[in-house]
């Protein structure tokens, strides 16, 4: 058996420890995760997903604050004697005396085809970019951003409407098997890491609320893949009447027509609010008005009257 530690937070990392969890091949010997925070209103102290499946399956679960300042935890991870750290939306950097912790090496998934997308947010910034295909890669983790040796790829495509969470929904699906090849391929020797290209380097920050504000001067085009890229991660918005407006679902009607009168209502349909853009217009179909649920915007728009 092939002794793993487990790193990562989001549920979109859970059914990859599940599956290396039932792998015949895989033993996980612990789980590192991010400490419980406070959620919703209540700010009730939840666990991340990944420590309720492994207080559910008696694996050891660490919970550092900051792995690279916690000797305790360093030195409880040394004594588990792991083959392998796999890292998948851990969230923190780890340090290179905790790299080398390892028999072989820390494997990390990132939601990208490397070098394209480095940083935190490779999901979300490619379909904001309006790209038509993203991966996923695993790689050898090294201290560099996502800068280490590819292991293998997987082309995902992009479609039209396809939101940020049905991306990561993709990726959680297809993510387990590729590590599970990565990991008994770099012990049997058949799979050999590759350097990442050295053109072609983009990075993926994280999202900031400016960033988050919809521009009526950009194309109807890039606010749709604005709006199904931060799909409630945190939701496009716009300011009417001082009041926050999200917007969770729009649809492009016209691409091209320039328009001078950006940012007005063209009309209001059975479908929706039509708002002229810099060029094209859109359809705004779902919104959320601040202070209130999420509804349709055309129910939103007659309510102003």
């Amino acid at each position: 058996m092939i002794n793993v530690v487990f790193f990562g937070t989001p549920r979109i990392a859970l059914k990859s420890l599940e599956y290396l969890y039932n792998s015949k091949n895989i033993n996980i010997v612990g789980i590192v995760t991010q400490p419980d925070k406070p959620v919703g209103r209540g700010h009730k102290m939840t666990f991340p997903p990944l420590k309720e499946f492994g207080l559910t399956n008696n694996i050891p679960v660490f919970q550092p604050k900051s792995i690279r300042k916690e000797p305790e935890v360093i030195s409880a991870l040394k004594n588990l004697a792991p083959d392998f750290f796999v890292t998948f939306a851990f969230g923190q950097i780890l340090s290179q005396e905790v790299l080398d912790i390892p028999k072989y090496e820390t494997i990390n998934l990132h939601a990208s085809l490397l070098p394209k997308y480095r940083g935190a947010n490779p999901i979300q910034r490619a379909i904001i970019n309006g790209d038509t295909k993203t991966g996923i890669c695993t790689m050898i983790t090294e201290l560099g951003l996502d800068s280490g040796d590819i292991c293998l790829k997987l082309p995902i495509k992009i479609s039209e409407d396809m939101t940020c969470i049905d991306l990561f929904e993709e990726i959680s699906e297809k993510s387990p098997e590729l590590l599970e090849q990565t990991i008994l391929g770099l012990v049997d020797g058949s799979i050999k890491p590759v350097a990442q290209a050295l053109d072609g380097i983009t990075q993926a920050p994280k999202m900031t609320k400016e960033e988050a504000k919809i521009d009526w001067k950009q194309s109807a085009g890039d606010i749709h893949n604005l709006v199904r890229g931060i799909y409630n991660m945190p939701s496009a918005y716009f300011y009417h009447n001082d009041k926050l407006i999200k917007v969770s679902k729009t649809k492009v009607i016209e691409h091209d027509k320039r328009h001078q009168n950006y940012g007005t209502v063209d009309k209001c349909t059975k479908e929706g609010v039509e708002v002229n853009c810099g060029r094209g217009t859109l359809i705004l179909v779902t919104v959320k008005p601040e202070g209130k649920g999420e509804m349709s915007a055309r129910d939103w728009f007659n309510g102003l009257k």
